[in-house]
């Protein structure tokens, strides 16, 4: 075939070659197609972990056909007489949904929340005020973490390639050979071969604490020094007693209470202090003052008697932040999660976070073929800085949503970001609406808001400059020119000195 250097022949080449493509390409799509099918079903993948996002994942990873075995260290939950560990309720947003809609469960998934269009704060006077989270139709979801987890793992076993072991523990994880030794009800440790190591057990992390071992592996934890706390809030005549579309937050500089409303019309709160406040409580009547002094309207929504049994039921928990990287070791294992980025709750993304871990690799699969020594390292390329950047941005909202949204200023900075918004769309996008209700990367985001910060407050300046020069020249403009003509001649002010070391008291106007 003869070649050229023209715009015309090189054109020519391309057509008659994509011909010649579009000929073979129903047939050659559809061997391809299957002999990549038949190549999956070959591979193993382990999960490590059958919580949120491993259930996730296991859906993910069944839908490519590969044989998924899931490790789950805790009983089934959907069996379990009681559940353990965390139970803050879930902020379900824009990134977490559309992981679900790419496994057809968004629409299942949602009808289990409750909307919230705004944050309700709650000041110590009593005064409630609502502060919008975005346009009219943007809300974000008050999801049960227990009910979200049964509903993934029912997803889960309905895949015919997937096996779900539960009260299956790693105990070692070997990625360079590609075993993992689990220990079982029956209490004899076994190993287990496969081609991928997928570990998404959580921010104590197993497979990352193996991983870790190795070099070039960098790791890090923060537990802040503010611990939880849950209460409940029950239903007031068979409805909810407070407004039920709402994220409650009661702000008091340096802690917070939250309230979450469930579909059984009750609200789970979640009250966050430093760990030296919490032990300061020591009595029944402690833990009364306290609410009477700091959340006086909280006491008649919960009752004096329930409020100081949950109170005692648990102690404070703790909250820590994981940041680590890389999150692959070679085509082998990856981590996902809080496995790979533990973050603190209080900008409600950890587990969206987590579920577009989960999107993200599912798209790498699709962008390079199912190519294990090719997806994970561009896994880890492309999420290592958003998990950092949610990270920090995690801490940061504690600081806001406990303190700053008393601030007037706060209120109107959020005033004009909706502003601007409103004319400049595309430019101007609060850091909320960019986090929540887009899947932009969040360490795109957090870059676009310092720019927006820093350009409005340029803005602030140039508006009050202009204000202030506007205003001292209406006041030259319009002023006496008797007064103003005194003061060009300083020499005229002797006759107003009327004796030594004392000025008189009279303006230039009353002469």
């Amino acid at each position: 075939m003869k070649t050229s250097v023209s715009t015309d022949g090189t054109k020519s080449v391309w057509r008659r070659s994509e011909c010649a493509f579009r000929d073979r390409s129903s047939d050659c799509g559809k061997r391809f197609a299957a002999m990549d099918s038949s190549d999956n079903q070959r591979r193993k993948v382990a999960v490590i972990g059958g919580g949120l996002v491993g259930a996730l994942n296991a859906c993910f990873l069944a839908k490519r056909n590969f044989q998924v075995d899931v490790y789950e260290a805790r009983e089934d939950i959907r069996v379990a007489k009681s559940s353990h560990g965390r139970s803050i309720n879930l902020a379900l947003s824009y990134r977490g949904r559309q992981a679900l809609k790419a496994i057809g469960l968004e629409d299942q998934i949602v009808s289990q929340g409750v909307p919230l269009r705004a944050r309700m704060i709650h000041s110590l006077s009593g005064k409630k005020s609502a502060l919008p989270y975005g346009k009219k139709h943007q809300y974000i979801l008050s999801i049960s973490r227990e009910n979200l987890n049964k509903s993934l793992l029912d997803a889960v076993e309905k895949y015919p390639n997937v096996k779900v072991y539960f009260g299956h523990r790693l105990l070692k994880c070997n990625p360079e050979e590609g075993v993992i030794t689990v220990l079982g009800a029956d209490k004899v440790p076994k190993d287990v071969t496969c081609n991928l190591i997928v570990g998404c057990d959580g921010a104590y992390s197993t497979v990352r604490n193996h991983l870790m071992k190795k070099p070039r592996f960098d790791y890090s934890q923060h537990y802040i020094p503010h611990g939880y706390m849950e209460l409940s809030i029950p239903p007031k005549n068979g409805d909810f007693a407070l407004e039920p579309n709402y994220l409650h937050i009661w702000p008091r500089n340096t802690f917070m209470m939250i309230a979450l409303p469930n579909t059984n019309k009750s609200f789970t709160c979640t009250l966050f202090m430093p760990f030296e406040e919490f032990e300061k409580l020591l009595t029944s009547s402690d833990v009364l003052d306290f609410f009477q002094k700091y959340f006086p309207d909280f006491i008649p929504l919960i009752g004096k008697q329930a409020l100081v049994q949950d109170f005692f039921l648990l102690p404070p928990q703790t909250m820590i932040s994981v940041k680590c990287s890389s999150f692959h070791f070679k085509s082998h294992c990856v981590l996902m999660g809080d496995a790979a980025h533990a973050i603190v709750p209080f900008f409600g993304q950890g587990m969206n976070a987590g579920f577009e871990d989960c999107l993200v690799l599912d798209e790498l699969m699709d962008k390079f073929n199912n190519n294990f020594s090719l997806c994970l390292p561009e896994f880890s390329r492309v999420r290592i800085p958003d998990a950092h950047a949610i990270s920090d941005l995690s801490v940061y909202n504690y600081m806001e949503m406990r303190a700053h949204v008393n601030s007037w200023w706060f209120a109107f900075q959020k005033n004009i970001e909706r502003f601007l918004h409103a004319i400049m769309p595309s430019t101007f996008v609060p850091l909320y609406t960019m986090v929540t209700f887009s899947r932009i990367r969040y360490h795109e985001a957090v870059l676009h808001w310092h720019w927006q910060k820093k350009v409005i407050k340029q803005g602030l300046f140039v508006f009050g400059s202009l204000v202030a020069t506007g205003t001292a020249y209406l006041l030259v403009h319009y002023m006496s020119p008797k007064p103003l003509d005194y003061l060009r001649r300083p020499w005229k002010w002797a006759p107003y000195f009327q004796d030594v070391g004392h000025i008189s008291l009279k303006t230039p106007g009353s002469y």
